[in-house]
Parts: structure tokens; sequence; C-alpha cells
């Protein structure tokens, strides 16, 4: 991270400057510490990622490095690192393990120190919005305007007694310009290099009138479109896992047998050992290669998506008034409209109650009938059962729409400072069957009057049939959560210290949550997606009261302390208490430290979501039934043998029937926290900081990995629910209280200012964070087992099943110039090696991922005064994503760490209307 030049000097207090200068205290306080001390906020408008700076504080440069670590990372460097979307600067945030941008249905999230979304807390401008739809637990960032924000700020210590306990993992706080005037439009293009999808287009319009200051108030907005299209497996061969490449590091898909593919595999009455009708002839290219046991099975390179397409449209406007030099009222309405297009394995003709997908020996596509399909030996009239995947891509649309609208005030009254908002937000997502999915009782019914041909593409009887049944544009799910919030704080000086004010601030919070939920009845007949009936509906309201006392004791030494009382109106009441210290000895060295207390209720998702009784998923990963299909070696798929009665096809190297969803008897979890900094400046050059973080937690909720269940099965059988001969019912994996996490490390932070020459100016900045422990007890009092530089043994509450990434060291490094109208960057990302996951593969295949580096090269020109162009290449060395062996990366490669689109080039013109 850049850390700036502070200068420090603790002059007479003024109201304005005060309200400021806590702002650089902690993000997550600004409300509550208004008249502390007096300082002024000025950020370096070519500081790579930074924090303000101050200046008003008794330590010569450092009084903006504060007890709490805030990094601060303004709107002009999305640009100079050819960022495009919030995804892509959550990624190249160290302290961040987010995924790669909206590879779920959920969009893009922030997961802080690798603890977990819901641990992440959100703000829009102070102020939370309200969550995603579905699991309520977390905001989906793709909704916010990336346009309209001036800075994002991330408080990195862990649980804030502002805004609320749950913020066990940190605070991202996204913050708006506070002004707009003029009208500006933006282009922004992104083409990669390689064949393909992948590309992305950005629109932006801006347009504001009217000055705070001069004429007493401003009305501005910014509306920003931008969309991604598809980017197939298929145009990065060679560059993501191949069959090659996953043949190379144990996962040939060749050593697969038995699944639904086209053509189908069939067994029979007189045979139970799957077989294929065109194995001898090479399968059926695109759809399918050569598996095991004379099978076929699905070709991922033809239908592995290596990144979703979406389209995203989102506006913010914002009108302010300044009443009169002491209270200024503003109105905020903010719509985010995103629409994510999930793509997945074509549909499978599955079971129906008792009616199996069988072809009867009337049918014309019958080995060795009228239809043309390749006689088998010893196939003689019996009946065929089929496991059979309709070629085409099976296209899911997942749109979610945010909105909030604020109306608050600021100013002053008497001698008291205040703030208050009053906000209502609503989160709505409506998930839609777009194309490729089928009636599971029809496909059966085609199967056996023989209108449909499993055994390759369908002539025109068959295509019209599939057309009568298919599921195109069908409603499948609709849920909706609204959020209704009124905060007030007041703060005011109360007598003068050694080193400044003793200031104090009280504040409430008062906000009620509700969700609704429902899967709809009329997508239960696509048998494929696994959606059964349910709904489910829930509120909560939140009172909180806060309070917070800033003393400088002396010039030298401040110290915060901060408490806040939370009542649920479900799982009762919780003080979390928080204090902080800032000491500077000379006037070029500073410590800090802080320690917090956490309490994170389950979501309403979680606790009181739809629950059913039956299976409603199946797992990621493919896996052999423990029972039904027993292994030597159970974490390696497609090394058991089906026992007598059972089909392989279902039981071995096959995704298992899973059930998610919500557990009453959860209780909230807790946690213990704090950070131990230094920051120092040795010359007015250069500033360096480094902070040790610490968070402690214990009941844990989170889910179970699959892999955790087929590695330890005997001690998790009673979580594989069986119904009548053994049959799998489903495996349990809702959400759970587990044992405890412990999660450490080290932030280093620092910014070179070189010394200016003829040729410009020159910065160097680093962020980086080294992981000490990242330890999991799945049960308590349990054993601990450490996941650093290795996959997680915890979900930790994310939106996929992809285990959890933290490697040993991550750090984003730039060098950055500016000389007249012209400036460049180039940046470095790089995260430390990895243990592969080493479960699904023999010995000879263990490995470790290698480590991964990126870098970006952007230039800026000002061209004329009202033109702005920027040209930039992004994976300047054409980096591959790290390949892995975890099976739930279906198709090879690492997509918390890097995407597939490989080196790209932006152009970004900007037009500023005079």
């Amino acid at each position: 991270m850049n850390t700036p030049r502070i200068t420090a000097a603790h002059p007479s207090p003024s109201r304005q400057g005060r309200a400021i200068a806590l702002s650089a205290i902690a993000l997550g306080v600004l409300a509550l510490t208004q008249q502390a001390a007096a300082q002024t906020v000025a950020a370096q408008p070519d500081a790579a990622v930074q924090r303000v700076e101050v200046t008003g504080s008794s330590i010569k440069r450092l009084a903006a490095e504060e007890a709490l670590p805030v990094t601060t990372i303004k709107a002009e460097e999305f640009v100079k690192q050819g960022l495009t979307t919030l995804a892509d600067v959550m990624m190249a945030l160290p302290q961040s393990n987010s995924l790669a941008p909206s590879q779920a249905g959920s969009g893009t999230n922030v997961n802080l120190r690798g603890l977990g979304v819901n641990r992440t807390l959100v703000l829009l401008n102070g102020r939370r919005l309200a969550n995603e739809a579905i699991a309520d637990g977390y905001a989906n960032l793709d909704t916010i305007p990336i346009s309209a924000l001036a800075r994002v700020e991330v408080l990195r210590d862990g649980a804030s007694s502002t805004y609320g306990s749950d913020a066990i993992g940190g605070v991202v706080n996204f913050i708006t310009k506070r002004e707009y005037e003029g009208a500006n439009a933006t282009i922004q293009y992104v083409q990669p290099e390689r064949r393909g999808g992948g590309d992305e287009q950005r629109v932006t319009l801006s347009f504001g009138k009217g000055n705070i200051e001069r004429d007493g108030w401003n009305v501005y907005g910014t509306v920003d479109f931008h969309q991604r299209s598809r980017l197939l497996q298929a145009d990065r061969v060679g560059f993501v896992p191949d069959t090659a490449a996953l043949t190379a590091i144990g996962l040939a898909p060749s050593l697969a047998s038995g699944g639904y593919a086209t053509p189908a595999n069939f067994t029979s009455s007189a045979n139970k050992t799957a077989a294929n009708p065109y194995y001898a002839s090479g399968c059926l290219a695109p759809y399918s290669i050569q598996g095991r046991n004379n099978t076929c099975v699905l070709n991922n390179d033809t239908y592995g998506t290596a990144l979703y397409p979406n389209k995203q449209l989102s506006a913010y406007f914002k009108a302010t008034k300044k009443i009169n030099d002491d209270h200024t009222v503003s109105v905020e309405y903010t719509r985010g409209d995103e629409s994510i297009f999930s793509y997945k394995n074509p549909t499978q003709a599955l079971a129906v109650g008792s009616l199996q997908p069988i072809v009867p020996s009337t049918s014309k596509w019958y080995p060795g009938k009228s239809g043309g399909t390749p006689a088998v030996a010893g196939i003689t009239n019996q009946p065929l059962t089929v496991s059979w995947a309709v070629p085409d891509a099976a296209v899911t649309r997942d749109n979610q729409i945010n909105q909030r609208l604020l109306v608050s005030a600021e100013g002053r009254l008497g001698t008291w400072d205040y703030r208050t908002g009053l906000s209502y937000g609503l989160s709505q997502r409506k998930v839609y069957f777009q194309s490729g999915y089928y009636s599971g009782p029809g496909l059966l019914t085609g199967l056996a009057n023989g209108t449909l041909n499993p055994f390759g593409v369908q002539d025109q009887a068959g295509t019209d049939y599939l057309d009568s049944i298919a599921a195109d544009g069908m409603l499948n799910r609709s849920a909706k959560v609204s959020y209704y919030g009124v905060d007030g704080t007041v703060s005011k000086a109360l007598m003068p210290l050694a080193g400044g004010d003793l200031a104090l601030a009280v504040g409430v919070d008062l906000h009620r949550d509700t969700n609704e939920d429902t899967k709809l009845a009329q997508a239960a007949d696509i048998t494929f997606a696994k959606i059964v009936p349910s709904h489910g509906e829930s509120a909560r309201t939140i009172a909180g009261i806060f309070t917070e006392v800033d003393a400088p004791v002396t010039k030298q030494l401040t110290l915060n302390g901060a408490v806040r009382v939370d009542h649920y109106s479900d799982v009762g009441s919780t003080v979390t208490p928080k204090i902080s210290f800032r000491y500077q000895p000379t006037k070029t060295i500073m410590l800090r430290g802080s320690a917090n207390t956490g309490f994170r209720a389950p979501t309403l998702f979680d606790r009181y979501g739809a629950r059913t009784t039956v299976a409603n998923t199946t797992t990621s990963g493919r896996w052999d039934d423990p029972v039904l299909c027993p292994s030597r070696t159970p974490t390696i798929p497609g090394t058991g043998t089906a026992v007598a009665g059972a089909n392989a096809a279902d039981v071995c190297n096959a995704k298992l029937n899973k059930l998610t969803g919500s557990n009453p008897n959860l209780s909230p979890e807790k946690s213990k926290g704090g950070t131990l900094g230094v920051v120092f400046e040795p010359s007015p050059a250069v500033t360096m900081s480094l902070d040790y973080w610490q968070v402690n937690m214990k009941d844990m909720l989170a889910n179970i990995p699959e892999s955790v269940y087929f590695t330890n099965y005997a001690q998790y059988q009673n979580l594989f629910v069986r119904g009548a001969n053994n049959s799998l019912t489903y495996i349990d994996n809702t959400t759970m209280n587990l044992g405890g996490q412990i999660a450490g490390g080290v932030d280093v932070t620092g910014n070179w200012n070189l010394p200016r020459t003829s040729f410009g100016t020159f910065r160097l900045g680093l962020d980086g964070t080294y992981l000490t422990r990242f330890d999991n007890q799945l049960v308590k009092d349990g054993p601990w087992m450490s996941n650093v530089g290795r996959f997680g043994w915890a979900s930790n509450g994310t939106t996929s099943s992809y285990p959890i990434i933290t490697p040993r060291w991550k750090h984003s490094l730039r060098l950055s110039w500016q000389g007249g109208d012209w400036s460049a960057q180039l940046t470095n990302n790089f995260n430390s090696k990895y243990h592969d996951a080493n479960t699904a593969v023999t010995s000879q295949y263990y490995r470790d991922i290698s480590s991964y580096s990126t870098w970006a090269l952007t230039a800026g020109y000002v061209a004329m005064k009202q033109v702005r162009v920027t040209l930039g290449v992004t994976n300047l060395t054409d980096k591959a994503p790290p390949t892995t062996n975890n099976t739930v990366y279906s198709y090879g490669y690492l997509s918390s760490m890097g995407n597939a689109t490989g080196r790209a080039y932006n152009l970004r013109v900007s037009y500023d209307f005079l």
C-alpha cells in the first residue's frame, strides 16, 4: 500500500477540521469522533494505493497513520491499473480473497482475509445496502456504479463498533463523489489478444450542476453500462487446462466412465456394466470423447465456460442542499441491475420417481435398428436404461436489482455536531432457465415413444419435440430482501487535554431486515435442475447504541475507546467493545494497535430459509459413493466398483445428491481480534508500515467441504442420509456451527517518492500481506488444521463450493510516473506458491501450484483540456491461471487467483463537456 507523507502540529481545533481528522483515524468511526483533533484532508492525485494525507497532528508526517489501519484506493487508481470492474479491484487487493469476476450467480463479493464474504461488511457512503437477496449475508458489488465512486476505503482490523459487530473480517466503504459539476462521457473497451470471448465494453455518462459552497446546492447523477461476453474454455485450449494438461496432473477425462453423455451410455437387464454403441468409433465430436470401460464422457472443452457473460446497468443520483452554515441535507438514490448468464453441462435424462430413462426395442434409435445406431453384441431387444445428456449447454439467467434511497442530514446544533439518515433498500433476485433445460417427464416420454434419439443428434421430429418441452425463459426462483434503517450520531469536544480535545460521540442505529425466497413449483418438472418447490419468509430487527471517546492524552499518545450494544429480535443481545491507541515517541516513528470483539448472527437465510426433506442440488465434484461404490482410495473418484444391483453411472465417479439450505439450530458465532503495528518514515520521501493482525473465531458458521466428507467417511457417515437398499437420499451439507478459526498475518505497506527529474516524477508503492496462520477446527475441541498455502477445510460461508485460497504472501507493487500531460504505471500482482489439493489423484501426481504473478501497464495522456485517453495492457506477460487438481474447480484452473482472459488491451477515452 502507498503510505503518504504526513505533517503534524495540533493547532487549535476547528469544527470542520475535526470532522475530517477523525475520518482518518478509522473508517467506521467517522461520525463518532468529529471533535477530536483539527485536521484537513488532501489526497495525492497521483499516488497509487494510499490512505488520506492529513495535516494537524502531533506526529510529523505520521498523523494520518492512526490507530486503525485503513487502505484508501482512489478512483484514479482504477484507471491506472486497467481495472474495469469492482471485481477487478477486490482481486487486486492483497487483503481480499475474492473470486474471479462474476463467476457465481450471486455476483461479485468481498472476502477480506479469507474469512468469508458474510464477515466482510460492505457500506456505501458509510451505510449499509440491502444484501444479495438469496443468501442475505453480503452485498453484490456489481450493482454499485463504479463511475460514481471517489474512493474505496478498507478498514483492515475487523469488527467496527460503529457500523455493527458483524464486521469480523473488516469493512469496505465505497464512497461516492461529494458533488459534481459539468458533464462527462467515457467509453472503455477491453479486447483480449487471444481469439474468442472475454471482451468488455463500458459506457458512462455523468452530469451535474451547482456548487455547494458557491450556490448552496448541487445535483448530479451518473449512469454506467458494462457488459462482458462469454469466454469458452475452447477459446483457451492450451492456456487453461485441456485434455492433455488434465491428463498430466492425474485428471485425465478419459479416466471417467459411465457418465451422462451424447451419445448415451446404456445398461440392460442382461448387463449392468455401462457401454456405448459409438465407443469404437471415438464417440461423437465435439460433444463427447472416449472414457473408460467402453463408455463415452462429456467433452469439457466443448461445454466448459472460463468466464460467464454478464450485463450491468447501474445509476447513482444525489441532490444536496446547504440550508445554512450549520445544516446540510441530501438525498441519494442508487440502482443496480445485473444479469449473469451461467453455463452448465447439458440437461440429463434422469429418473422421475420410479420411472427410468428407458429406450425400448421399438425405438428406431435402438442399436441395430433403422435409425442407424450401430448394433452391439449381446443386445437383443432388452430395454436399455440410458445415461443421456442433451447436447446443448444449460444456461440460466440470474438477474439482480438492488436499489437504495437515502435521506440524510448533518450539521451543528448548539455545541453538538450531528449526523443522521433514513434509508430504504430493496434487493430482488430472479433466476430463469434461459435455454437448454427440458421437462424431465417429457424427456422420458420422448425416449419411450422413440421420438428422441439418445445416441446422436436429433432429426427434425426430435428437434421439434425438444422445443415443445423446453423451459426457455421459465422463472424458477424469486427472492427479495428489504432493509429499513434509521441512524443518528451526535458528537462534541468535552474538554482540552495536553494533546488536544477530549471528544465524545453517541449514536443509535435501528434497522429491520426482511427476507423472502421462493422456489417455484413449475420448476420441479425440470428434474435435471433439482429444484424442490419451497418458500421461506423471515424478518429481524436490530437496535444498536454506541459511544466512543477519543482522548489525545499527550501530544504523543492518543487513546480511543468504543462500545456498542446490539439487540437482535431473534437471538438476543451482545456487547462489543473496541479499544485502540496511537503513540508517537519521535517525529519519524509511530506505534498503533487495537483490540475488538465481534458477534455475527446467522443470516436469515441460514437460520430461517426454506428447508426440504429431499435433495435440492448435487455435489460440485464427482465422487464414488462410499457404500454403493466402495474404493480403497475414496478421495480419488472413479477408483471404486459398484456393488451388485447398483448402476455405476449413478454411484461411481458421479455427482451425488446433496442437501443445502437453512438450519434452525444455528447459534451466533463470536470473535476476538486485534492489530499491533508500527509506521515510520526514515526520510521525507519514504514512508512504511507493518501491522500484525489476528482474528480468533468460535462456533464458526460454515459448511464442510465435500473432500472432508469423503476423506473422513467414518466420522461423517451420519450426514449421508440413505433410503431403501442403501440408496443415497442426500449428503447433508447445510450450514453448521463448526469449531473455530484462527487467522493472522502481517500487512506490509510502503511508499517511496523518488527525486524529481527532468523526465518527470516517479513513485514506488507496495501493499502486501504475509499470512502467519490460517487454522480451522471443524468440531468443537477438535484438532486444528493449517490452511496456509493450501486449500481450506471449511467454506467460510462463501457463495460457491470453491475452497478458500490462502496464499502465504500476496502483494500489489506499483511504479508510477507523471510528466506534464503524460502519465504511466506498471503494476504487479503476486500470489505465492500453493499446495495443490492432491485428493483426487494418486501420489505420483502430488504437486504444488507455482506462484502466480501478473503485470499490467497503462499510459495516459491529457489531450487538450477536455479529453483524457488511457491505453493499457493487462496480464502483460500472458500468464495462464494456475492449474489445480482440485475437482471442485471443474475446468482445472484456480479462478480464485486469476481468470483465463490472458493478455488484453484496454482503451479508455473520457470527454468533458464545457
